[in-house]
């Protein structure tokens, strides 16, 4: 669990708007953040200290980089982890999403401390995938092999629920009403979950087969989506149950992740491009960020004000782009 430093590159990139360049494009600036060889970052998620979590799936740790001094430190999981997801809870912890574990683990951020919740037995092997806090602080979390489920911390019990149409439940979002809503990648379409119930209702996106793979909810409770087989990405107001969808730029657009930020800019990373793409809701616009490593393979997009970080699954890096 100890510190290993890494030099941070810091680049001013060339931004390729569809449209007339904005002002606020030329501030943005790209930073990645080697990390230990072998750990193969899959998901981040900033932490309250400043610091930034991240899961070390080829190391079957968790990862915590220190942007000031590009030191990591590592803390195990367990025999056999092979972390996926991370996000910060309302008790301030890091809680991931464990494949190897079958499990939802919490690391204490003082201590480090690292608690496991076992899915049942019943449940076989989930491949589990990424969580989400509703507002009342129970975990939802999702498993490609056809389930997601929920969490209540407070007593510790997991419960697992089947998905409709089978394998797929990927990406999940809470909206700021606290609706949970999740994507299917296998089953391509978009599921709200019952929180009273756990029962899921199938939203379907106007494109067949389109893939959904991330999801995320804006400050008005729509929910964005990356479709990553039809190179899209796709909007479902509640409101007025309507979808909209936009395709990306270039010869072979593969939207992965997806995230809102906290002026409700849409990000998305697109593989065909090796980039990190914003969109603006107000004029339809895609700016594109190029990454400076190739192949960088960024699986998710997480943030705070001012700062949109991902995992380079393909590169050990972590890379944040600074917007203001």
């Amino acid at each position: 669990m100890g510190l290993r430093a890494a030099v941070a590159v810091l680049a001013t990139i060339a931004v390729s708007t569809a449209g007339a360049a904005r002002s606020d494009d030329a501030a943005l600036r790209v930073r990645e953040y080697p990390v230990p060889s072998g750990t193969r970052p899959h998901d981040v998620a900033p932490a309250r200290d400043g610091g930034v979590w991240y899961t070390a799936q080829g190391s079957g740790e968790l990862g915590w980089l220190d942007p000031k001094t590009g030191k990591s430190r590592l803390t195990p999981l367990g025999t056999g982890s092979a972390p996926h997801g991370v996000i910060v809870g309302p008790d301030g912890a890091p809680w991931i999403t464990d494949g190897g574990l079958n499990a939802i683990v919490r690391v204490d951020p003082r201590t480090l401390r690292v608690r496991r919740f076992p899915l049942p037995a019943s449940t076989g092997y989930a491949n589990l995938n990424t969580a989400t806090f509703d507002r009342r602080g129970v975990l939802w979390f999702t498993g490609q092999s056809g389930i997601y489920g929920r969490l209540d911390p407070k007593v510790g019990k997991v419960r697992v629920f089947r998905a409709p149409r089978g394998e797929g439940p990927y990406g999940i979002t809470t909206t700021p009403s606290g609706a949970v809503y999740y994507a299917s990648l296998a089953g391509s379409y978009l599921g709200r979950i019952d929180i009273r119930t756990g029962r899921a209702t199938v939203l379907r996106p106007p494109t067949s087969g389109q893939g959904a793979r991330r999801a995320w909810s804006d400050s008005r409770g729509r929910i964005w989506i990356s479709e990553w087989n039809a190179g899209q990405l796709g909007m479902y107001d509640p409101r007025g149950r309507r979808w909209r969808e936009w395709r990306l730029s270039g010869g072979n657009p593969m939207p992965y992740a997806v995230y809102v930020d906290d002026r409700d800019k849409v990000w998305l990373s697109d593989f065909g491009s090796n980039s990190l793409v914003r969109f603006d809701r107000a004029t339809s616009k895609f700016t594109r960020i190029p990454l400076p490593s190739p192949d960088a393979a960024v699986r998710q997009i997480l943030g705070r004000p001012g700062e949109v970080w991902g995992a380079e699954s393909g590169t050990d890096k972590l890379v944040v782009v600074l917007t203001r």
